[in-house]
């Protein structure tokens, strides 16, 4: 076993059967947060995405995917065939000692293998069970496969990402499996309070559509009441002008005028008349965009970045530069708020990887653990988590 974790979930442990991304993110989540996540891989090949590539790193008869890498930090590996009899055995001595299990099976899939729910119950009735599915456990598209991509266009999210209405556009992450995967983290968490309670576990169900209906926000309540169906608008809100995307002398910025007097700042220290025809209200600037935006674009035209951030920034104007993502990584900011981590990784050797996005305030760092591990190869804790089964069962 790996040296004891800190933190919240500390005195938790999950089984993580999920592959890809959005059940990987979930339990990697509660790792964060000091759980100990035990992850269940297929022998010889592992999690799909240690084969998701480039880029990989590492040396070339061992290559290590960094996408693998971006999700199963603060785990452990073992690898199980659960068709055999030593993988489901061991499975049911893991299942009857944790708390938590995550899949993202197609609906059906752990029912095959010999566990469905109502066995998961018998063996441990306080388990906490994560399933996570592309659309749904049941419905008329229950069992349904989900990918990401495919998920965001069904789930409306393409249709209002993009320059304009013709050209729907992806998120440039996977934003359907990450968000499945937050909610799932948080539905567990709730269900282990509630575990408390009641001394039993329940199921947990979320889905890569379900998740994206989530995070419809205004986009939702603008159809479901006014029947306003949204589309692509590019680089501006579609509710609030000025809002979005501006050229200045050497690049682009990001300026977010959320309130009229923020506006009135705006217009007036730039030498804009606040209340001309078409630019006095919120909804005025909205329905005229083009005319603002071409006038804000004008005007931030003779503008370098480095004076304009400033002077917005000494009106109090929220602005921004559009970094890329090394900038980010680099950027002081990012570094003082713990979401750069340095891990030693039994192949790389000490590398950093992208943080845990959450800090207490009884500590500096990020998550709810110290020592935070990196991603396991596969198989990397076969031996230790069998010694602990073993030293369990014979206490």
């Amino acid at each position: 076993m790996t040296d004891a974790p800190q933190g919240p979930l500390q005195d938790i442990t999950v089984v993580d059967l999920s592959r890809a991304l959005a059940g990987p993110h979930a339990a990697m989540m509660l790792g964060d947060m000091g759980a100990r996540v035990i992850k269940v891989e297929s022998p010889g090949t592992g999690d799909d995405t240690r084969g998701w590539g480039p880029p990989f790193v590492g040396p070339e008869d061992d290559p290590v995917s960094t996408y693998f890498l971006s999700a199963n930090r603060n785990k452990e590996s073992i690898a199980l065939d659960l068709k055999s009899d030593d993988g489901r055995d061991v499975l049911t001595r893991l299942v009857r000692r944790a708390d938590v299990l995550v899949e993202n099976f197609r609906p059906g899939v752990l029912d095959r293998l010999g566990f469905p729910v109502e066995h998961l119950h018998e063996l441990n009735p306080r388990l906490v069970v994560l399933a996570i599915s592309g659309f749904g456990h049941d419905g008329p598209q229950g069992g349904r496969a989900g990918y990401d991509q495919i998920a965001q266009g069904e789930a409306g999210l393409m249709s209002v990402t993009g320059p304009d209405a013709d050209t729907p556009q992806r998120v440039g992450v996977p934003i359907g499996d990450l968000l499945a995967g937050m909610y799932g983290a948080y539905g567990v968490v709730a269900a282990l309070h509630e575990r408390d309670r009641t001394g039993r576990g329940r199921v947990v169900r979320t889905s890569l559509l379900a998740a994206i209906v989530g995070a419809h926000a205004f986009q939702g309540t603008a159809y479901t009441v006014a029947g306003h169906v949204g589309r692509a608008q590019g680089n501006h809100h579609p509710s609030l002008t000025p809002y979005g995307l501006f050229h200045c002398a050497d690049g682009d910025i990001q300026v977010a005028c959320g309130s009229e007097p923020l506006w009135v700042k705006l217009a007036d220290a730039f030498g804009l008349d606040p209340a001309a025809p078409g630019m006095a209200t919120n909804r005025q600037r909205t329905e005229n965009r083009d005319a603002v935006v071409a006038a804000l674009n004008e005007t931030f035209a003779t503008w370098r970045l480095d004076d304009l951030l400033p002077r917005l920034a000494e009106l109090g104007i929220p602005s921004g530069e559009v970094r890329t993502i090394d900038r980010v990584y680099d950027w002081d900011q990012t570094r003082s708020q713990g979401l750069v981590l340095d891990v030693d990784h039994s192949v790389l050797g000490p590398i950093e990887i992208p943080g845990p996005p959450i800090r207490f305030d009884d500590n500096a760092f990020a998550g709810g653990r110290e020592n935070h591990l990196a991603p396991p190869t596969l198989g990397e804790h076969d031996a230790s988590i069998r010694a602990w089964l073993d030293e369990e069962e014979n206490a």
